[in-house]
């Protein structure tokens, strides 16, 4: 079997690693069988596609909207935007979670803005018709609860893109470009403890003020949150994997 691809674009050493020890832990997948690339760390080397049965892109600190982007933000930008592209062309399985919103919306001609930014916390996703006879997405009930926390999201769906969840503060919380390319703008791999961990690293981050994490904290461990959501990691992997 191939091994799937994990492209990680976050500055801090303990998420990255604690972003890959979520997603093998709900994938199901054996640290062997998920390649794991830090994208922020160095710019990425040739990656051919065909090599995984599908591409993972996570979440991290940087919006695709942001008006004024570093060279390392602009460098990994071009190096997603590429691998992307490549697995579109291949028909290679994607899934962006979170950031992968952006990064796909605004590379293939939807709109992206801070318009719909959502608090760190739990929220009711509800899914689409479009949903109930997409694989990755079976054995999701039609609404449960998620954990999100993002300062952009998409206003406007890529030319062609089915939406798959939705969210009455942020409209778009899922979609598909083609047959095998997804996007959540909510977390799949944060369960309760993975969020109270990602709220400490990132608590001066600007998603929250730092005064609040004892709040934030507490709404998280009384939130409905258990491991739904995750089931869309093990359903990508399962329909993908061969």
């Amino acid at each position: 079997m191939k091994p799937f691809l994990h492209l990680s674009i976050r500055d801090h050493d303990e998420a990255a690693a604690a972003e890959y020890d979520a997603l093998c832990t709900f994938t199901g997948l054996e640290p062997d069988a998920l390649v794991s690339l830090r994208a922020e760390h160095a710019p990425l080397p040739d990656v051919d596609v065909a090599d995984y049965a599908g591409v993972i892109v996570g979440g991290g600190q940087y919006n695709a909207s942001d008006a004024t982007k570093s060279a390392v933000q602009q460098r990994v930008e071009d190096d997603l935007g590429r691998v992307l592209d490549a697995a579109l062309d291949h028909d290679v399985p994607f899934l962006g979670l979170c950031y992968g919103v952006g990064l796909i919306t605004q590379r293939l001609g939807g709109v992206v803005d801070k318009s719909y930014g959502e608090r760190p916390g739990a929220v009711a996703v509800s899914l689409t018709d479009a949903a109930a006879s997409d694989p990755v997405f079976a054995g999701l009930p039609a609404t449960f609860d998620a954990f999100v926390g993002h300062k952009e999201a998409c206003a406007a769906l890529p030319p062609d893109a089915v939406l798959l969840a939705t969210g009455d503060a942020c409209p778009v919380q899922a979609f598909r470009v083609g047959r095998r390319a997804y996007a959540t703008q909510f977390h799949p791999e944060l369960d309760v403890e993975r969020l109270v961990e990602r709220l400490r690293i990132y608590a001066h981050a600007g998603y929250f003020h730092p005064d609040e994490l004892p709040q934030l904290i507490e709404e998280t461990r009384a939130s409905g949150v258990r491991e739904v959501p995750s089931l869309i990691l093990r359903n990508f992997v399962s329909a993908f994997a061969g």
